[in-house]
């Protein structure tokens, strides 16, 4: 009897360590399995990822032979699925192509590249990919010079390039670029005497710096203002010579703007610039007429004034403004920036682009505390502030303003200021200053805005849609 219960007590035993061991057994085999689902779930989600990548990738190929196509070689509207295949593998997945362009008057500035990849071993997988297709634009950058330059004693939140000599004693929070290997920097950049200096110096943050590269085409930058007046004339917004001093353009904040003409202008200001030399300066309205309200066309938001333009107000959508002279040759005309320029918002919905046939100022009368949004293109001339003396008769509230924020970019033909020091003192123009490059203009820029580069290349690009 007692035999028998020891066999009993073994037989129960085994049979509890057995079921422990299945249980060990089952929950490591599910774990194995469950890891092992899990990492061939990874495995096509980085596959459906890849395949996604590889249709953005063909598109762009595609657009290089086929510059003008939107629709695949199709001829119709997509989606357009292609097939895709592993070498040594055969075909492993598919991607679907969404493409459509972004044209104002007529014109195509970027396409956007939707692509969804789908790995074939498992196609409840997907990933979804999105690339904007287009040229760098200048709205990358928050200067760009075709000349030698100084700037000090104010903040640059964004790329600055200059085509030649640069003397960096402001706080530069990105990257600094100069065409030249060296310059000779001369009293007017602060030298004396006059020096051979790298292509940048100064006591800005050197380790961002880079010169000796490429120049950035200047002409290339500098619009067809021929095609842009065509374009404004068939599809925009277009004003021909006022027949008096030009016109003045109030932006309203609902997506209008009104027009005057200027009729008259104040006894001339004496302003200086380091490109023109004194000049007798008749920027002061004293008389004007309205004229109209006009909406923007939605597909050529571009207006084209043959004449002087006084610009301010508030940008609702995209615009771009343009003042040129194209019937007279001896005649380049200016942008008077005379007030405030501010958005509707602040998402990228808004922007503005003006382009000024010589100059783009701050004129004498202008706010104590000035504050501009957009990107501003001197084309043969400079941006900036003049130079105005309080000797001359002009009381210090205007010749010395306290601050100016501009957010977009500059691009200028000449040297850029809106500063003036007198021996190292301040003596005229804005005391302080703050410049930044608008990142939400940079992918999405107002119509016919220049490019940096003919070549096209992703300028955007992330996962999921648009």
């Amino acid at each position: 009897m007692i035999k028998n219960k020891q066999k009993g007590y073994v037989t129960m035993l085994v049979l509890v360590f057995a079921g422990v061991f299945l249980v060990i057994v089952s929950a490591l085999s599910g774990f194995i399995f469950m890891q092992n689902k899990v990492q061939i779930t990874k495995e096509n989600r980085e596959r459906a990822f890849h395949i996604a990548e590889a249709g953005l990738d063909y598109y762009k190929w595609f657009l290089s032979h086929f510059p003008n196509d939107l629709q695949d070689g199709t001829g119709s509207p997509g989606p357009y699925e292609h097939s895709y295949s592993d070498p040594e593998g055969g075909v492993i997945g598919n991607f679907s192509l969404e493409v459509s362009g972004n044209t104002q008057c007529g014109v195509v500035m970027s396409i956007d590249i939707t692509s969804e990849g789908v790995a074939q071993n498992n196609p409840a997988i997907n990933r979804t990919l999105f690339g904007r297709y287009s040229r760098p634009s200048i709205a990358e950058y928050a200067f760009i010079l075709n000349s030698s330059d100084w700037k000090a004693d104010q903040t640059i939140l964004g790329k600055y390039h200059s085509n030649s000599g640069v003397r960096m004693d402001a706080i530069n929070k990105s990257l600094v670029s100069s065409a030249v290997t060296s310059w000779t920097c001369t009293s007017t950049y602060g030298c004396s005497p006059e020096s051979t200096q790298n292509g940048i110096f100064g006591v800005g943050d050197s380790s961002l710096w880079q010169f000796s590269v490429p120049q950035i085409d200047f002409n290339g930058i500098t619009t067809d203002l021929v095609s842009i007046k065509g374009l404004a004339q068939s599809h925009g917004i277009y004003l021909g010579d006022s027949g008096a001093d030009g016109y003045h353009i109030y932006l309203q904040s609902n997506g209008t703007f009104d027009v005057y003409r200027v009729d008259s202008t104040g006894d001339g200001d004496w302003g200086y610039s380091s490109q023109w030399g004194w000049e007798n300066e008749y920027y002061n309205i004293l008389s004007e007429t309205f004229l109209q309200t006009y909406t923007p066309p939605s597909d050529c938001s571009v207006v084209f004034v043959e004449d002087m333009l006084w610009i301010e107000g508030t940008v609702n959508g995209k615009l771009t403004v343009v003042s040129a002279d194209l019937i007279n040759s001896n005649i380049e005309t200016d942008v008077l920036l005379m007030n405030n320029i501010e958005y509707s918002s602040l998402g990228g919905n808004d922007g503005i682009t003006i382009i000024a046939e010589e100059d783009i100022l701050f004129p004498l009368q202008v706010p104590n505390n000035m504050s501009v949004r957009g990107i501003f293109i001197a084309q043969t001339g400079h941006f900036g502030r003049n130079y105005y003396s309080p000797a001359d008769g002009y009381n210090p509230e205007h010749a010395y303003k306290n601050s100016i924020t501009i957010n977009g970019s500059i691009v200028s033909n000449g040297r850029s200021s809106t500063k003036w020091l007198c021996d190292g003192v301040y003596c005229s123009g804005f005391n302080t200053r703050s410049n930044s490059y608008d990142q939400t203009q940079a992918h999405n820029p107002p119509p016919l805005t220049p490019y940096t580069s003919e070549d096209f290349r992703f300028i955007q690009w992330r996962e999921g849609a648009m």
